[in-house]
């Protein structure tokens, strides 16, 4: 039998730039998780990772950290993560044999599986499941001196069209707005994390918007099954899939989402097109080929159940079917919120509340707050307590488990905790109360962006977290006083 069908030395320069963007995106998922998990997940977090798995056992949540966890041995991992992944961008692993190559590659999945998975709801994003399933598939890729396999690069593009895929069908099947074209009228302004162009990308005209919806349903819903089709077609399409995605970088933060579906576009590009000169290929070891068969069969015995999700009524998004999210359903912005709001967490450090009481407030890193900062470019960086505070603001049952430990720790101002957050308004002490207010916000139009210098336009709508201070016991309990 002859295995020339097995690899494609046209997509070797494809594959090159592939791993290299990849690898960087595991170095930046390490260091965001170095720089919050103490605060996050630590042992004196806001949901410790020790309590977690005190109750969940290794079958429902398979991770390094059930054998032992502590914050140093969490920055272990995570700095393990990192300096792998760091090898793996320089391309110092590129001539290791490929044994050496695809156990190396299986080091920062392992280890950011144990991670994800004890990471509870601060690493319930899509990106997070979409990053561990690319990753899973990169391990088989193999070293520079082999050719890369088509069966994996073939994988590589069905997990792709399933991302853009399963994001225009979860539109179409949703929100009635992404029928009649008019979703983008709100979603520039009521997206979790606006950027620095969001505000411009909200002004721009109707039409235009409509023009942005109809041109998104065409690079979701025609342009994936484009991927399969023979070159240049296929090169065409990933490039319709990277201009795209560079389109929603510019118009907001969405961590490493849109970056990591330019990666796997661009394992879909004719290798020709990148300025890298493939070397004469070695040859290929016949368990490697083994283990890739092995791997494709795998995957399509997974496939069954994203692509029953695919075809069925009920489609749900950003979901894993196994414990090691490989297969998974993805998509997005199924519905568009209409109006904005967010929680602003304030405190005092006044003797007593009342209502001559001046309140100070915590400003998030990304999140708007005061109305006349500009939104910032976050992304790819993920700054996962601003996420999920947009999810509070939608409904305060998302932060049920964790918001009163967030006030008992800015009561104590708790040093990790206050990192999290860009400014501080007790520097070298605590506050007597806390509270967190629900604010409804708009852009600032034209006019009076250019009469006040403000983005938005804000004001007070109710509660999320009641006036509450510290007790006796070190939790933070409400108070009588007035809000």
């Amino acid at each position: 039998m002859s295995w020339d069908w097995f690899g494609d030395q046209d997509y070797w320069a494809s594959r090159l730039v592939f791993q290299r963007m990849l690898a960087a995106i595991y170095l930046l998922a390490f260091l965001v998780a170095l720089n919050q998990f103490r605060a996050l997940l630590g042992e004196r977090g806001l949901l410790p990772v020790p309590r977690f798995l005190s109750r969940t056992r290794l079958r429902e949540s398979p991770s390094v950290f059930h054998a032992h966890y502590s914050d140093r041995f969490f920055v272990a991992v995570a700095g393990t993560g990192a300096l792998v992944s760091a090898v793996l961008v320089s391309g110092l692993a590129d001539g290791l044999p490929v044994w050496a190559h695809l156990l190396l590659w299986a080091v920062p999945w392992v280890l950011y599986l144990s991670i994800v998975n004890v990471g509870q709801v601060w690493y319930s994003f899509g990106w997070e499941s979409l990053l561990l399933e690319t990753g899973f598939l990169a391990i088989f890729l193999g070293p520079a001196h082999v050719e890369p396999p088509v069966l994996v690069l073939w994988l590589l593009l069905w997990l792709l069209f399933r991302v853009e895929f399963g994001a225009g069908m979860i539109k179409v099947r949703g929100d009635r707005c992404w029928r009649d074209l008019t979703c983008l009228y709100y979603h520039h302004e009521t997206q979790p994390m606006p950027g620095p162009l969001s505000w411009y990308f909200h002004h721009l005209p109707r039409p235009l918007h409509k023009v942005e919806v109809a041109a998104n349903h065409v690079a979701q819903l025609v342009v994936p099954f484009v991927l399969f089709a023979p070159q240049p077609a296929a090169t065409v399409a990933a490039g319709v899939v990277i201009v795209t995605q560079g389109w929603l970088v510019l118009s907001g933060n969405f961590a490493w989402l849109n970056v990591i579906t330019i990666t796997l576009a661009v394992s879909a590009v004719d290798g020709g097109l990148f300025p890298l000169a493939p070397p004469e290929p070695g040859e290929t070891p016949g368990w490697y080929r083994a283990v890739v068969l092995a791997l494709t069969a795998a995957v399509v015995v997974l496939s069954y159940w994203p692509i029953r999700n695919l075809l069925g009524r009920g489609q749900i998004m950003n979901y894993s079917f196994n414990r090691l999210h490989l297969v998974n359903t993805y998509g997005a912005f199924g519905t568009v919120t209409r109006d904005r709001h967010e929680v602003i967490i304030e405190g005092t450090d006044e003797p007593a509340v009342t209502p001559e009481t001046t309140w100070r407030e915590y400003e998030l890193k990304g999140k708007p707050g005061d109305p006349r900062r500009r939104p910032p470019q976050i992304a790819p960086y993920h700054l996962r307590l601003d996420w999920q505070l947009w999810f509070v603001s939608l409904s305060s049952r998302y932060g049920a488990r964790w918001l009163p430990e967030l006030a008992t720790k800015l009561l104590t101002a708790d040093p990790r905790t206050l990192k999290l957050f860009r400014r501080n308004p007790f520097p070298g002490s605590a506050p007597t109360f806390v509270r967190a207010r629900l604010f409804h916000y708009r852009y600032t139009t034209r006019r009076e962006r250019r009469e006040t210098g403000a983005w938005w336009v804000r004001e007070p709508v109710g509660m999320v977290i009641r006036t509450c201070r510290l007790a006796d016991d070190g939790t933070a309990v409400p108070v009588g006083y007035p809000d």
